[in-house]
């Protein structure tokens, strides 16, 4: 009887508990993605916990009665939320995090090939987040990447508005451009690879800046920029964002993911612009700014594995038609030599993927494919080009007491063909290579990185790329990293210099061309500082130094008839130090602040020479309000460049030599006030900046595309005539930014979580 009293006690006992504590649960994301690893705890009790991989959280056996839940996450602002707790059932509470834009606390992976913090890198990187690049809306990631510090898009055509990206000064066949860490952009899609890349489905933007061949292999010279797209697990189920400008430019990004199966979600983006506006308003008869037709389709899929392995598979398609000229042209004149235009078509394809080896240790298969085809028309010079790349890669990753090791093998296979005289047969290369490095911890404040990498070259030969880096963090707001490396590119020069195909100059390789190699040191700083009152400080400030041997320079002023090609003899040298600076005010003031001072030159014969389109100083900015009360961002963005040297074409020509001092700077309002949506609009290039200020003209002799009234003497060399009195001839290498004029824009963005 005694027994059952007691057992009727405690169960009585428990039962009252059961019906005083609940649970509480519900998924953090943030800017639409849900968050893995974010702590969330209940203050006021020992009871914390961490979000999983699909951003869900659960508190148990929590008392009724008011609590505070505060939630953290790297990268995000923290969010504190009062909760009543009144019903003996779970209660479901979920955090939407805000991006806290001061960008130190990211996980990356583009220094090592590890995911790890930025903070605890050894090698610095960079990374742009979504919210920052709809500060400035733009149609394509080459556009979008103006407003990063050290970071310039660089037109090299007037009339094709085709271009590169510049780091830190160096052109572009010195940036390696990837997607989610696949060597994916080549060579000959640079230029136009970096177009129809749906923004919305970007979720990160990573910039390293200094060699990174000792794991990335060729053209990892100068620096990499890697596009990482957003996981299917983390993507809203419907994303759509629509906007046109006053030129009547109409961009349009569609994202949307499914789940046909249990085990796999797909995500489908499609991107697509439209512009159709001749538009002339230095009235030379051509277009100011290219007309383009281009729609790109993004699918990727991401599949549940045990052990939650990694299998992930994207591939991608695109398709341009884009033409530049005489504001007559039309399709009917392509390649003729009667009304001058320069049309491209591309047709591009893409496949990447990666797959975690189902065995105990950690081994990864990555893998990447594309094919480019492109038909273009300066004029009456055909260029039709192919190239095929492969690339595979498979490493290992191994943590051994103090040593955190990867390893790997990689192969890439690249054809290329075209049809110009250059290309006397279709260019198959093979480019195996086997890399190691060693992240090695000496102490809770100090990490060594070790690694090399060797590739053998089918034309070439071998090539032997190492690096070492060192962290030492003083304490955890004061960060210095020392890193020096080598990099090496093998050049295909036809497939990155437009200006060896249009115009009228003629194209001269002097010798076999070798490939270009450097060496590199850069020391890095991060301060971070936390004020009481909310405020945060961020500044990280990088001095760097290559040089490079066999670097090629193209020579347009021996001959204004021809560009000659040729390995320097001696060297060149890109220097410089580079600051951003983060600031965060409690007020909803925030401002991100960047400036670059640059000294580049290639010495030859003991002559030190700037090249062309290098600027010495470079500065951007993007400040933000938010009025909480009227649900209104205001975001204000910038650059200025200083003065480059520009190509001319004689003695006489009456363009300047140099570029001015120039700034392009954008106002936007976004209104977030309705649910799911997000309406913006604002003004593009306030200051109303053209390069044709103080020019006669840009493009020389538009008047005489084929240069049918251009007559020469015995040597080759352009006469003074009544009809040409310069000296010139067609020529449209003179470009160094964009040619459109102050206009407006208006958009709208819907999201569906």
């Amino acid at each position: 009887m005694k027994n059952s009293i007691v057992i009727l006690i405690l169960f009585t006992l428990q039962f009252s508990f059961a019906q005083e504590t609940t649970t509480i649960s519900g998924f953090v994301t943030g800017e639409g993605n849900k968050i893995q690893g974010a702590n969330v705890h209940l203050l006021g009790t020992k009871q914390k916990t961490v979000t999983d991989s699909l951003g869900y959280y659960s508190l148990g056996n929590v008392m009724r009665g008011k609590y505070n839940i505060r939630v953290t996450s790297t990268g995000f602002k923290p969010m504190t939320v009062e909760i009543s707790v009144v019903e003996a059932q779970n209660t479901n509470q979920n955090f939407e995090l805000e991006d806290n834009e001061n960008q130190l606390n990211e996980v990356v992976v583009s220094g090592t090939l590890k995911a790890v913090k930025r903070l605890e890198s050894a090698v610095p990187v960079e990374v742009y987040s979504p919210v920052f690049f709809k500060k400035n809306p733009t149609p394509s990631i080459y556009e979008a990447l103006q407003n990063i510090n050290g970071v310039r898009p660089q037109l090299n055509c007037g009339v094709c508005n085709t271009g590169d990206i510049h780091i830190n000064g160096l052109e572009g066949p010195y940036t390696l451009v990837l997607i989610d860490g696949m060597p994916i952009v080549s060579s000959l899609s640079t230029v136009y690879g970096l177009s129809g890349i749906p923004n919305s489905l970007v979720e990160r933007i990573e910039i390293v800046k200094g060699p990174a061949s000792s794991l990335y292999g060729s053209e990892a010279v100068g620096g990499l920029i890697n596009i990482i797209t957003k996981n299917p697990t983390n993507a809203p189920v419907f994303a759509a964002d629509v906007f046109t400008t006053t030129y009547l430019e109409t961009n349009v990004d569609l994202g949307m993911k499914f789940s046909p199966t249990k085990k796999s979600m797909t995500l489908l983006g499609i991107n697509y612009f439209n512009y159709n506006e001749v538009v002339d308003k230095d009235k030379d008869n051509f277009t100011d700014v290219t007309l383009s037709e281009r729609i790109s389709v993004f699918n990727k899929w991401s599949f549940l594995r045990n052990e939650n392995r990694l299998f992930t598979i994207a591939a991608r398609g695109m398709y341009e038609d884009r033409w530049g000229g005489d504001v007559r042209w039309d399709k009917k004149y392509r390649g003729g030599d009667e009304i001058y235009g320069e049309s491209i078509y591309t047709k591009r394809g893409e496949l990447i993927g990666s797959y975690q080896l189902p065995f105990e240790e950690k081994l990864m298969l990555s893998f990447s494919g594309n094919v480019h085809y492109q038909d273009s028309r300066y004029g009456t010079t055909s260029y039709i080009a192919n190239q095929k790349i492969g690339f595979l890669q498979l490493t290992w990753d191994k943590k051994l007491g103090r040593n955190d090791l990867l390893a790997g093998i990689a192969n890439r296979y690249s054809y290329y063909d075209d049809n110009t005289t250059a290309t006397k047969e279709a260019e198959k290369t093979w480019l195996p290579g086997i890399f190691v490095q060693d992240e090695i911890t000496l102490s809770p404040k100090s990490q060594v990185l070790l690694g090399m990498r060797y590739d053998y070259n089918s034309i070439h030969g071998s090539i032997f790329t190492p690096r070492v880096a060192y962290r030492w963090k003083k304490n955890e707001n004061t960060i210095f990293r020392l890193n020096a490396g080598t990099g090496f590119r093998v050049v295909n020069l036809f497939t990155e210099d437009h200006a060896a195909l249009t115009g009228s100059r003629d194209v001269v390789i002097k010798n076999d061309l070798k490939p270009e190699q450097s060496v590199n040191a850069n020391l890095n700083y991060i301060q971070k500082i936390n004020f009481g009152n909310g405020t945060f400080i961020g500044i990280e400030t990088t001095a760097f130094y290559t040089r490079f041997s066999n670097k090629i320079i193209s020579d347009y002023e021996t001959d204004p008839n021809k560009i000659i090609y040729d390995n320097i003899n001696g060297y060149a040298i890109s220097q410089g130090i580079s600051t951003n600076v983060d600031v965060n005010f409690p007020s909803g003031l925030k401002m991100i602040l960047g400036a670059t001072v640059l000294d580049n030159k290639n010495v030859e014969n003991g002559v030190s020479e700037r090249p062309f389109l290098t600027e010495n100083f470079t500065a951007t900015w993007s400040v933000s309000y938010k009025i909480e009360s009227l649900n209104l961002l205001l975001d204000y963005t910038g650059n200025v460049y200083s003065p480059m040297k520009l190509p001319l074409l004689s003695d006489l020509d009456p363009r300047d030599p140099n570029s001015p001092w120039y700034s392009i700077q954008n106002i936007q309002f976004t209104y977030s006030g309705w649910k799911n949506f997000e309406l913006y609009g604002g003004i593009k290039n306030l200051l109303n900046f053209t390069p044709m200020q103080k020019n006669p003209f840009l493009i020389s002799r538009a008047n005489d595309p084929f240069d049918k009234n251009v007559q020469y003497d015995s040597a080759g060399k352009v006469l003074v005539t009544p009809d040409n009195p310069y000296g010139l001839t067609f020529d449209t290498t003179y470009v160094y930014g964009q040619n459109q004029s102050i206009r407006g824009f208006f958009g709208l963005r819907y999201t569906l979580r």
